[in-house]
Parts: C-alpha cells; sequence; structure tokens
C-alpha cells in the first residue's frame, strides 16, 4: 500500500480561528484558543498518522505589521510556513477583505502548490452574505479552492480534512507515528499557564508575559512543575499576583485543572513571577524563549 505524508500550513489574520482548526484535526488542544489576537506566538507542528498517511500541521501565529522585537520574530515563523509547505490553508472569516501584510499576499496568490482558502465563522452569517463573500475571494485568489467552514462547530472541517488527503504527495513519514507534535512537555505547560493569563488579566498584562517551566519532574502517579511568570514592569508583577495572592492562585489552580487531563496524571505546580524589563526587544532573552530560531 502506498504512503502519504506532507506538511499542511495555516496562515491568516490574527483570532481568524486557525488554532481551533488545528485542534479539531489533531483532537488535541496543542495550541491555545481564546477571544483575544495573537495568542499563537511559536509555530506549532500538530502530526495527525493513520495507517497509510501521516499529515503535520503547522499552526502559526496571526500575521501582523510587527511593532517590536517579538513581533518581528512571531512574522519569522509565518514565513517558513512557506518554505517547507505541500499544501498552503489560507483561513478567512466572514467578513474579512484583507491581510494585513501585502508580501504574504503576493505568496499566497502566486504559490505553486495547492491553497485551500477556509472561510470560516460561516454560523455567525446569511446566505446572502456566504455567496458575496465566496465570490469575493474567489476573484482575490484565483489559484485556490475554497471551503465555507465553522471550525468551532466542526461544518465542513472532514470535507476539509478528506480534500487534504487527496492532495497529500507520497512519501513515508517524518516522524514516529506515535509521535503528536514536535514539542516539549514543557512548552505545554507554559501554553497553558499563558492562556490561563489572557483569560483572567486584561489590557497590555498578558502580552507583556511570558512563562519559563524551569523544572519538570514526573512519576508513575504526578508530575511536579515549577515555572515562571516573567512580566517587564513592577506594576504588572503586582497585578499578575493580585490581593494576597488570590489572582496568581486562581492561574495555577485552573492550570492545574487543564495539564492533569492533558498528561493524565496529577499535577503539583508552583508558579512565582519575575521583572525582566523590556524582554519583548531583547534580543538574547527571546533566543532563550524560543523566537529568532
Amino acid at each position: 500500500m502506498s504512503h502519504k505524508a506532507g506538511f499542511v500550513n495555516i496562515i491568516g489574520n490574527p483570532n481568524v480561528g486557525k488554532s481551533t482548526l488545528m485542534n479539531a484535526f489533531v483532537g488535541e488542544r496543542l495550541s491555545i484558543i481564546t477571544s483575544k489576537a495573537q495568542t499563537t506566538r511559536h509555530r506549532i507542528l500538530g502530526i495527525v498518522n493513520g495507517e497509510d498517511f501521516q499529515l503535520i500541521l503547522s499552526d502559526t501565529p496571526g500575521i501582523i505589521k510587527p511593532a517590536y522585537e517579538m513581533q518581528a520574530s512571531m512574522m519569522n515563523f509565518v514565513k517558513s510556513a512557506f518554505e517547507d509547505a505541500d499544501i498552503l490553508i489560507y483561513m478567512v472569516e466572514i467578513g474579512e477583505q484583507e491581510l494585513k501584510d501585502e508580501a504574504f499576499f503576493n505568496k499566497i496568490i502566486h504559490a505553486k502548490i495547492p491553497v485551500l482558502l477556509l472561510l470560516n465563522k460561516i454560523d455567525n452569517s446569511n446566505q446572502e452574505q456566504l455567496e458575496e463573500q465566496v465570490a469575493f475571494w474567489t476573484e482575490k485568489v484565483p489559484n485556490a479552492e475554497i471551503f465555507p467552514i465553522s471550525a468551532l462547530k466542526n461544518f465542513n472541517v472532514p470535507e476539509v480534512f478528506a480534500r487534504i488527503l487527496a492532495l497529500l504527495p507520497e512519501s513515508p513519514a517524518y516522524y514516529p507515528k506515535d509521535q503528536l507534535t514536535d514539542k516539549p512537555e514543557r512548552f505545554f505547560v507554559n501554553e497553558t499557564i499563558r492562556e490561563k493569563i489572557l483569560l483572567n488579566y486584561s489590557k497590555e498584562i498578558p502580552y507583556a508575559v511570558e512563562i519559563v517551566t524551569e523544572e519538570f519532574f514526573e512519576d508513575e502517579t504526578i508530575i511536579r512543575i515549577r515555572s515562571l511568570i516573567m512580566v517587564e514592569r513592577d506594576t504588572q508583577k503586582g497585578i499578575i499576583i493580585g490581593h494576597k495572592g488570590a489572582a496568581l492562585k486562581k492561574v495555577g489552580i485552573e492550570s492545574r485543572a487543564d495539564l492533569e487531563k492533558f498528561f493524565g496524571k496529577q499535577i503539583h505546580i508552583e508558579l512565582y513571577v519575575k521583572v525582566n524589563k523590556n524582554w519583548r526587544s531583547n534580543a538574547n532573552m527571546l533566543k532563550r524563549f524560543g523566537y529568532n530560531q
């Protein structure tokens, strides 16, 4: 029996549902999903294995015009998604009519590989609006196959998956068949804690935060975790901790609940907060956190 394998890279503006789609395909919550923009900071691979195929999905940060060094590094992850893709998914949402970076858009319409344009969140539209949007994107991206979907409600998602499998090139597997992602356990600890901060704090706080898991000790029944929450200013540290530590405690409780589901084990987690001024513009710090790679 022939075997298919390939890289399917998902790009689009912030908050159009890229992470929701990838998690729907993989069946695990590998990518942060919140209503806030710019939640994905890294390029995350999710691997879907079948007897005769291996689909390697790549979720990328939403396309933005970078305002500081960390965002420039995030856009480098998006650029790399064009370089190794066998199939490109360009994701838009109902009502959207432009990509925030024209250079990326030119790459999409001149791509030499199959392009699937997924028109997401159609459950928020009516038939007339949907038809208008399909006509608009058909003219705008003539090289793309267009699929109206709802990633959140799994509408048309199985059909997109089937089309991807049909387009995959014949190839042996790139990763072991029991592998789910290219990221280590600590990465998902960091992302889980960061998600809880995104959900529990407002304004600048979530975007000024980076998580470093300094200890991850696992035995048969429990995983012991110690993670650092890094912020840029003393005032942010105070907000993260909250009155008598209540806010930080809430982040810890919610993170532990999700991590116990993810790892299938009891979790003991310790969180502490440290100020590292302007880390988002510090090349050495960004390299430590996995950017600029």
